[in-house]
């Protein structure tokens, strides 16, 4: 039986240069670890506090400007509200799937990726380049896996049996944007982990060996008590990396999912962006727009058609509608 108080991996020790003083920020990372209790948890429970932060706080202005009736003009769909019931209907089944999917998903990343050289307790922490490097591969990994396999789930069986809940609403609003089954979640939820694996894999050293597995079995390889692992180099992905862009994600998918296009909004000054006038289409048609973040795959494979037509029409109304009230 594998006691989990004793796991000789439960203390881990930050692997310093020589001569290299860690600033406040490694620092302040290196004493969270600090103490008895598994890394492994320890982690997973971080980046799903993280996780709460960052997609509550990205939702939660947008709930406000719902209030606010001068911004009903930047709503796409301003004819359909929200009701306090809707809304609280999605946030119990949003938080109920954060906690019971997402979270086991996030304690399985570190045995995975750490395997693969993935950095965790190293200094110093990656240049901003690095991370800014890093951030646009995976954004555009993780768009490339999400078109096939959204498109994939608008097929017959796969869309009525795991896609359609999320298509419950016409009318997207931010925290939906996590609003799915399980099966969606597990399956789309593989994209935000795709990137980091594909540089993990194109980024790591030699094997080194590690201890081997007893009666632990995977749990054990799961919490870092056994197991060899491949070397890393000055390139591999570091787990600070992986806090950016889970926050990334978040903040994209939200906005995605916010019903509001403003002048500011991004696609109109980076017409390959998808966004929320993008993606609202999406749930407006219940096809097409399979893109999360960029438009190029659904360009190439022609699957903006309606979305054309519909934007077209759309501009043809506004303009009969201004010429209207000019005479």
């Amino acid at each position: 039986m594998l006691n989990l108080t004793t796991l000789s991996t439960n203390t881990v020790t930050p692997i310093i240069p020589d001569g290299y003083s860690p600033n406040a920020l490694e620092q302040l990372w290196f004493n969270i670890f600090s103490g008895d209790m598994n890394p492994t948890i320890k982690l997973a429970l971080i980046l799903f506090a993280w996780h709460e932060f960052v997609f509550y706080s990205r939702f939660f202005p947008y709930l406000i400007l719902d209030q606010i009736p001068y911004f009903r003009q930047y709503k796409i769909q301003a004819d359909k509200q929200v009701s306090n019931e809707t809304l609280l209907k999605v946030t119990r089944h949003v938080s109920i799937s954060q906690i019971t999917t997402q979270l086991p998903m996030m304690i399985l990343f570190k045995p995975i990726v750490e395997t693969l050289g993935m950095r965790f307790l190293e200094a110093p922490f990656p240049s901003v380049p690095l991370i800014i490097l890093q951030n646009v591969f995976f954004m555009l990994a993780e768009d490339t896996y999400h078109y096939w396999g959204h498109r994939a789930l608008h097929w017959g069986w796969l869309y009525k049996t795991i896609h359609k809940q999320h298509h419950e609403y016409q009318a997207t609003f931010g925290i939906a944007a996590e609003y799915a089954s399980v099966a969606e979640v597990l399956i789309l939820g593989i994209g935000f982990f795709i990137g980091p694996v594909i540089w993990s894999l194109f980024s790591m050293g030699a094997w080194v060996a590690g201890d081997a597995c007893d009666a632990g079995g995977v749990l054990q390889w799961v919490l870092g008590g056994c197991g060899g692992h491949y070397a890393s180099s000055q390139y591999s992905l570091h787990v600070f990396t992986v806090f950016m862009w889970l926050a990334l994600r978040l903040v994209l998918t939200v906005d995605n999912h916010c019903g509001y296009d403003f002048p500011w909004s991004i696609r109109h000054f980076f017409p390959v962006w998808a966004g929320a006038d993008w993606h609202d289409y999406h749930h407006l048609a219940f096809i097409g727009n399979y893109g999360s973040t960029f438009r190029y795959w659904d360009w190439i494979c022609g699957t903006d058609v309606g979305y054309i037509k519909h934007t077209a029409k759309k501009a043809e109304m506004q303009q009969k509608t201004g010429a209207k009230k000019t005479n």
